[in-house]
């Protein structure tokens, strides 16, 4: 069985969605985010998924985003 030790999650500023990622700790990646953000936070999209399903899911929302994979 994989671990679920991944998490989604949109950053978002004033209410609108600056970027998504994945990251095993919400906490650490907020703080470095708003290094760029002050007054940004994260917003966790569902539950802690396994690593591969998570970077399958920050793939779509870059072609959604973007157009294409980045």
């Amino acid at each position: 069985m994989s671990s679920r030790s991944t998490y989604k999650y949109h950053f978002k500023v004033d209410g609108k969605i600056v970027l998504s990622g994945i990251t095993s700790d919400l906490k650490r990646r907020e703080k470095e985010h708003r290094r760029r953000w002050p007054t940004g936070r994260i917003e966790q999209v569902g539950r802690a998924t396994t690593h591969q399903k998570a970077w399958e899911w920050n793939r779509k929302q870059t072609e959604e985003r973007y157009g294409h994979a980045r």
